[in-house]
């Protein structure tokens, strides 16, 4: 399909209104690949630095994503949640009907910092388990979760499958009834590893949740930081539900 014939060789403001209005027209579905930098340059007699400038502009507004190895691709709707209902990865993925799953990537034994022995309620130095974990979504890498366990439910984490598809779920099988307990939301720049993980380009933005899991009777389970990739996750918040909070250095 030609452009329409005032946009060929104009600046990169009307290249990307022009690619906008095909996006909304469904030339371009949520989800699909672009056509390449060279061939939108071609297509628009132009040059690629002023097509990437046009489609870096359209990715800053949501509109557009950025995927190594796959180009540009037509951002897909935001899935949400409300701050006052955080569930489960795999809860919230079955009740949108989306295929969820998840493999441990690496398990690490040692003793519990400071920082863990105080949200776990345990002592310095009581030997824990960390772990990080890939999720899932319809077969694409969605978020990176990274967990501590307390030392009590270690001989039910260890003897977990590596692509077990839900941890709760095997928990709550084995008798330990779990809730999520506090969040703390926040954007923050890919890692290395996430960027490999999720393959995704390093400082990519993503969404974090941290968050804590105990017993229903209030005994800990777990800290953990859940990293989703932007173009998945928001969170509502409504009036009532969540309090301003001065942020703090990191401890």
């Amino acid at each position: 399909m030609m452009p329409t014939g005032s946009v060929s060789g104009k600046e990169h403001g009307a290249i990307a209104a022009d690619i906008e209005r095909r996006i909304a027209d469904g030339v371009y579905l949520a989800g699909q690949r672009l056509p390449s930098e060279q061939a939108l340059a071609e297509e628009y007699a132009t040059t690629r630095a002023r097509v990437r400038t046009a489609l870096a502009s359209l990715a800053r507004r949501g509109v557009l994503v950025s995927r190594p190895n796959s180009g540009w691709l037509v951002q897909v709707g935001h899935q949400t949640q409300t701050v006052g209902e955080m569930r489960s990865f795999s809860q919230w993925a079955a009740e949108h009907g989306r295929e969820f799953g998840g493999r441990i990537v690496r398990r690490e034994r040692g003793g519990a910092t400071a920082r863990e022995a105080r949200l776990l309620g345990i002592g310095l130095g009581e030997e824990i388990l960390r772990f990080a974990r890939v999720r899932t979504l319809d077969g694409r890498a969605v978020m990176v979760e990274r967990s501590t366990w307390a030392p009590w439910v270690l001989p039910l984490i260890d003897a977990l499958p590596d692509d077990v598809p839900s941890l709760f779920g095997a928990l709550d099988f084995a008798g330990v009834r779990a809730v999520l307990g506090d969040h703390r939301i926040e954007a923050v720049a890919a890692s290395s590893e996430d960027a490999r993980l999720l393959n995704l380009r390093r400082s990519s933005p993503l969404l974090q949740v941290s968050r804590t899991t105990a017993t229903c009777d209030g005994q800990m389970v777990e800290v953990a930081v859940d990293r989703y990739v932007s173009d998945l996750m928001a969170v509502d918040v409504r009036a009532g539900d969540v309090a301003r909070t001065l942020l703090s250095p990191r401890e």
